[in-house]
């Protein structure tokens, strides 16, 4: 990614705090469980489960599985509040999972000056070369002009960086200012290919050694918008590239994928982006603009993707979840987000929940109808119509199935709701059309400012038998919402935590089944 960020680097061994919900906060003689009213929570330090350093948060994840140590490593750029004038070092967590992580501290350090080509890191991957028995990172040197570095290690403890190699933009007829984020994968042809972002265009180099590259050409990004953090694998029959469209707009900002039978296929769909997205009906699109930077990695059974989703500001925790960047970008960097990818039959992709991370969530909590109207029997009839349950933990796992008496009933789930609530936050299940549905986010109560722009989901199709299976993840502020393994929500919602949560519909009627909280 462009690094132009301001900051003071502080060096603190990251690990996440285990979420607790023994206590509610500075009133241990309240009626937590009896009582509705609104909870002006905030997150803890640690994040469980979406992982976050206790120190500063996460950027780009630079997700590796290393077949010698039979684990994911997971590389990002640390960011801090104050970064000094060298920041932006690798750091990094494992995981054999996805669900829990262990902090590897700093992996790849800054240059030591300004004057250095790497005195910012930026994004890049990590490749482990069997032959050698050595592990490679490829990443960007930034400063004014951004440059491909590399560094190696016999062990991935041990880094020392190529002081005589690099690769430079202009070399080759790309920009100085725009050559980030390189990634290394093998090709059709059997060789080793490393794809760069430039100013709208992919570089392709290939090289049989992992030390020596041959430019072999470029190929086409989408339109005008800067694509970042490509990602290239192949999966079964398909060939896929999956990139973060970097462009200042409220639809956009986004992970997306392009898919095609070979490796040249692949780069031809830009050539036609309109004629050429997966058929999926939503253009590529994997997730929310809170959900950044995808990159996958597989263990050979199965491929997860991480990115981030942004922190938000606000003087209140109303300000922050409506400020999505509906005007601008979100904020930069945030916690680490994963989700595993899903491949239809006929090649497209969605996102789906993790089944380690499910299995974290193994403590089912009593579930209280605190309030209602116009529920009975499970059934919600009438515009405005809801169930009102109990509170939150820190962590939640939230199950459901809703089930729509016609093609166009409308039904949404409320957080940080109380009785006394002028506002609450509700991602709605909206229908588009009679076949099309789309998450949007509104701000709903008597002050609430209604449907979020900056912060709605995408389009995908109606269940045949319009019943939805949905699945609810959160951990302090990080919300994901799976439905029926064809859409995937992130969002950030502050105050989830030790607030009621309801199920709400908008006319005709829904019937509401299996509805079950866990925790950890």
């Amino acid at each position: 990614m462009n690094l132009c960020f301001a900051g003071l680097v502080s060096c603190a061994i990251s690990a996440a705090t285990a979420c607790s919900d023994d206590s509610y906060g500075p009133d241990p003689d309240k009626d937590w469980a009896g009582t509705t009213e609104f909870f002006n929570s905030t997150d803890d330090a640690g994040f469980q489960t979406y992982y976050k350093p206790a120190i500063g948060r996460v950027g780009d994840p630079m997700p590796f599985y290393d077949q010698k140590a039979g684990e994911y490593k997971v590389l990002y750029l640390q960011e801090y509040d104050n970064n000094g004038p060298c920041y932006h070092p690798f750091w990094g967590v494992s995981t054999k999972d996805g669900a829990t992580y262990e902090s590897m501290g700093e992996v790849l350090p800054t240059g030591s000056s300004v004057l250095e080509a790497d005195a910012a890191l930026g994004t890049g991957c990590a490749y482990y070369s069997e032959k050698e028995g050595l592990y490679y990172i490829y990443y960007t040197g930034h400063t004014q002009k951004e440059v491909v570095m590399r560094a190696t290690s016999p062990d991935f403890k041990t880094w020392t960086k190529d002081a005589a190699w690099v690769l430079r933009g202009s070399d080759y007829g790309y920009s100085d200012q725009d050559f980030r984020d390189p990634q290394i994968f093998v090709a059709d042809d059997g060789l080793y290919h490393m794809v760069i972002s430039s100013n709208l265009k992919f570089a392709d180099f290939k090289s049989s050694d992992l030390k020596t590259w041959e430019h072999v050409g470029s190929f086409n990004m989408v339109w005008d918008r800067m694509c970042e953090c490509p990602d290239i694998f192949k999966m079964g029959n398909y060939w896929y590239l999956v990139y973060s469209e970097g462009f200042r707009s409220a639809w956009s900002r986004k992970v997306k994928y392009m898919m095609a039978t070979s490796f040249e296929g692949l780069k031809r769909c830009f050539d036609d982006p309109g004629a050429n997205w997966p058929k999926d009906g939503h253009e590529g699109v994997l997730d929310t603009r809170a959900f950044y930077a995808g990159k996958t990695a597989s263990n050979g059974d199965e491929r997860l993707i991480w990115g981030w989703s942004p922190y938000r500001t606000g003087a209140t925790l109303h300000d922050k979840n409506i400020s999505v960047g509906a005007d601008g970008e979100p904020n930069w960097s945030g916690a680490l987000v994963c989700h595993k990818i899903i491949q239809h039959a006929d090649g497209t992709l969605t996102l789906g929940e993790v089944p380690a991370i499910k299995a974290k969530y193994a403590k089912e909590q009593p579930l209280n109808v605190m309030d209602s109207k116009g529920y009975s029997g499970g059934t919600l009839t009438g515009d405005g119509a809801y169930v009102l349950y109990n509170r939150l933990g820190t962590c939640n796992h939230i199950e459901m199935t809703v089930k729509t008496s016609n093609n166009w009933d409308k039904f949404g789930i409320s957080l940080v709701r109380g009785t006394d609530s002028k506002k609450y936050y509700t991602m709605v299940v909206n229908p588009e059309d009679e076949n099309h549905r789309k998450v949007n986010f509104e701000q709903e109560g008597a002050e609430g400012k209604g449907f979020i722009e900056g912060i709605d989901g995408y389009w995908f199709e109606r269940p045949a038998d319009n019943t939805y299976h949905i699945s609810i993840y959160t951990d302090n502020s990080v919300v994901v919402m799976y439905i029926n393994d064809v859409c995937a929500y992130t969002q950030r919602i502050y105050g989830v935590q030790k607030n009621c949560w309801s199920i709400n519909n908008y006319g005709g009627s829904i019937t509401v089944s299996d509805v079950k909280v866990s925790q950890q």
